[in-house]
């Protein structure tokens, strides 16, 4: 049974092809994003603050390495397709970082499935944003190094939007806590799903209307958005068995290696990238990838998971 919540997703995509009017008012797409990265920090960030830190460094330390080495292991395989370095590099760097979006899809699956994973998952998260798009920036510039604007790119990247909210969230929850974040447990917990939903549909819009450029770019954009998330996964799930993760962290750190960023990365890419084609990096991420993800790529993770670990 498919979560609820992809059903949103496809009532997006739906209004897009039969070109409704439906749209979904850009301030209110900003509070939900906001609200989304917010609530999974500090969902992290209270289960953070009741683990031994010590523990999570081996975790921590592997996520880094994930997110580091996906966008060299893809960009060879993009070199091959013919893309240009930049647009190879570029493309790279958005699946080395991750989607927050698709890991609060696979959290809101494994709940429902109940599977239970790593209650600081969260942390996987924000530590995974950053490392591709730094991966990215070196094979694009592995001749030029001294043209990047390091000072301007590692600001985008350390306090851009997404991982100020995400990782500001799991700080206050880490500092607060369960007692300290109690009244305000009905605003970021209890609607979460709800929010996503709403989120989720929005986004359908969004890639529904990808899909021309989908036909544009061609074979080698849906060949990557469609090929390469599972078998970064298996990449992501081989780190969660040798890191001893249940089988609902094996699945999330499988769906995490999986993801593309659509957030973060465009922003980066552009300041440090900027002659690399962004239009085809985003039409990967979102339009192939993330629907992919949504609708067959999260239960076949679980399904690795489940297989892999015995469950």
């Amino acid at each position: 049974m498919i979560d609820v919540v992809v059903f949103f997703f496809l009532l997006g995509v739906f209004a897009r092809l039969v070109r409704s009017d439906l749209r979904v008012p850009e301030a209110l797409y900003e509070t939900l994003s906001i609200y989304l990265l917010l609530a999974i920090g500090l969902k992290g960030g209270i289960e953070l603050s009741k683990q031994p830190v010590m523990h999570l460094l081996p975790q921590v330390g592997a996520a880094l390495a994930l997110g580091l080495a996906i966008p060299f292991a893809l960009y060879p395989v993009l070199r091959v397709l013919r893309l240009s370095m930049a647009d190879a590099a570029s493309v790279a760097a958005h699946y080395g970082s991750v989607s927050v979006v698709t890991f609060a899809v696979a959290s809101a699956a494994l709940t429902r499935q109940g599977i239970p994973y790593e209650s600081h998952a969260s942390l996987w998260v924000a530590v995974m944003e950053a490392p591709g798009i730094v991966s990215g920036i070196l094979l694009a510039r592995l001749s030029r190094l001294r043209e990047v604007r390091w000072g301007t790119l590692a600001h985008e990247v350390a306090f851009g939007k997404s991982v100020l909210l995400l990782v500001g969230g799991l700080l206050i929850g880490a500092i607060a806590g369960e007692a300290g974040t109690a009244p305000i447990h009905a605003v970021f917990v209890e609607p979460f799903k709800g929010v996503l939903a709403l989120f989720l549909l929005e986004l359908g819009l969004v890639a529904g209307g990808r899909l021309a450029e989908v036909r544009r770019y061609g074979v080698a954009v849906i060949g990557v958005g469609l090929i390469a998330p599972p078998l970064l996964s298996l990449a992501g799930a081989a780190v969660g068995l040798m890191l001893g993760l249940s089988t609902g962290g094996v699945a999330l750190l499988a769906t995490l290696a999986a993801s593309a960023s659509y957030i973060a990365a465009p922003t980066a890419m552009r300041i440090a990238v900027p002659e690399a084609n962004a239009g085809l990096s985003i039409t990967a991420a979102l339009g192939v990838t993330f629907p992919f993800n949504v609708l067959v790529g999260i239960p076949l993770y679980i399904a690795l998971a489940k297989a892999l670990t015995g469950a």
